[in-house]
This record gives structure tokens, sequence and C-alpha cells, in this order.
């Protein structure tokens, strides 16, 4: 470990030294750049991730002053990379200057990549409200680039983190969306069926009964098979208990599909939200008799 250290702070050095001298022939930056990517490689061997991260800055104004651009994004990349096993905040700051310059050179896939990269570092701070920055500017790259999939991933994420937030209209519209594209694609025809769910789901988080039955006919009309799922019935089934105010029969119709198939935690949550809101306006009415 000592011995790669010690390897890189002299390329490091002698990257610094080729910099504040004068080269005659071929380019002081080229040759400090070379050296301080060997330098980088030293301390990322010896895990001193933070060295590493700066040297790799370092690289990448070579690369600017080179007008190089594609390879100082590359190297912010791989600054922000090192930066993120110590650093989060400064892995976040690394990888937008990436981004920057990807999309100032057109490159745009990358900059999704990027972008969605940042997105998940939000998310892992538990930062809901940035993650869906990311996430939304991820997603409009990747469907301009055409990527449908990659963009529909990131929309989703958008949706879920919204509906957590509370923002269950910005949820609704971007499931069924999501939806309203797959029904013309014959390999995510398949999951037409969640993505209704979840806006139902998020529907029902919103209290309006009329807004939950209008919403179901129109799904049936987007989807004729829809009405024969077991995510229609439910739906169906909770919708009623909320009209009527009944707890139980909400309570048997989750469990009944539970059941079946195993409602993840993000659905759980909402429909605990549901049932919450349901006592409460029980406990209500029962003050006011």
């Amino acid at each position: 470990m000592s011995d790669h250290i010690a390897r890189g702070e002299d390329f490091e050095k002698k990257a610094e030294k080729k910099l504040s001298g004068w080269a005659i022939f071929g380019s002081k930056y080229e040759d400090a750049a070379d050296l301080f990517d060997k330098a980088a490689n030293s301390f990322k061997l010896a895990k001193s991730w933070d060295q590493a991260g700066a040297v790799y800055v370092k690289l990448a104004n070579c690369h600017l002053k080179l007008d190089s651009k594609h390879e100082a994004a590359n190297a912010y990349a791989d600054a922000a990379h090192c930066y993120k096993k110590s650093n989060i905040k400064e892995s976040i700051s690394w990888l937008e200057q990436s981004v920057n310059l990807f999309l100032e050179i057109g490159r745009l896939n990358m900059a999704a990549r990027y972008d969605k990269e940042i997105a998940e570092l939000y998310e892992q701070e538990q930062n809901l409200e940035q993650a869906i920055v990311y996430y939304e500017k991820a997603a409009d790259l990747f469907q301009s680039e055409e990527v449908t999939t990659s963009a529909n991933q990131c929309k989703q994420k958008v949706a879920q983190f919204a509906a957590q937030l509370e923002q269950y209209q910005k949820a609704i519209e971007i499931y069924e969306e999501i939806a309203r594209q797959s029904l013309n694609n014959n390999l995510l025809k398949y999951g037409v069926k969640g993505h209704l769910l979840n806006a139902g789901i998020c529907q029902l988080c919103k209290g309006d009964v009329v807004a939950i039955t209008n919403a179901l006919e129109k799904y049936q009309e987007l989807d004729p098979t829809f009405s024969g799922t077991r995510e229609y019935k439910l739906l169906r089934d909770l919708a009623a208990a909320v009209d009527e105010e009944d707890i139980a029969k909400f309570t048997d119709a989750v469990k009944e599909f539970d059941s079946m198939t195993q409602l993840d935690a993000w659905k759980t949550t909402l429909l605990l939200r549901v049932k919450e809101a349901l006592k409460a306006k029980e406990l209500e009415e029962d003050d006011l008799t």
C-alpha cells in the first residue's frame, strides 16, 4: 500500500514539475497528463481514493488545456468514482462537471448515464427531491436519444419518489404515460397492469372516490384486458372500501392480493396511508356522533 502511495506521489510531483517547466518538443500538458494518469492508478491500487480523485481532477484540467473535452469529461467521471467511496458531495460535484462537458460535445447518452448516477447517489443519501431532479434530467436525455427502456426506468423512479413525497398527481401522470407507451410494445405489454396498479394506488392516496372510479374506467378503455386482472380487482375492491369507509373490507382486499402476489414496500407504504386516512375519518365521525 505505502509503496503504491509513494509511487503515486512521485508521479504526481513529476507531473507538477512538467507543468511548471517549458516544453520545447511536444506539449507539457500531454506529458503531465500521462504522469497524472499513472499517479491516479497508483493511488487507486493503494485504495487512497481522495488522492486518486484529486489527481484525476488535475488530469481533467490538462485535457482541457489540450482542448480534449471528451477525455476531460472521462477524467472528471473517474475523479467522481474515486470520491464516491469517501465523499458523496465531492463525487456529485465532479459528475456534474462531467455531464456539462458531455452535453457541450453532444454526447447526450453519456450525460444521461451520469445524471442517472447522480440521482442514484442522492437516492442513497435519502435526498428524494434532488434524486427526482436528476432522474428527470436523465429521462429527458435518454428519451432524446430514443433509449426508451432507460428513460422509463428513470421516469418510474421519479414517480416512485413523487408518490413518497405525496406528489400523487405527478406520479399518476408518469405511470399512465408509461402504461400507454408500453401497450404498443410487445416486450413491455406485460408490465402495463403493474403501471396501472401503481397509478391507481396513487389515485387512492388522493382520496377522491369519483376520480378513482373515473380512472378505473379510463384504464379499461386504455387496455381492455385490464378488467380481467387481479390488479384491477384489487383497485375496484379498494375503491369500494374507501367509498363505503369500510376498513375491514379494505384490509381483506389487500390481504387477498398479497397472499398471491406479495406487495412491495412502496405499495404497502402507500396503502397504509390510505388505511390511516380511513381510520382518521372513522374517528372523526365517531366524535361527531
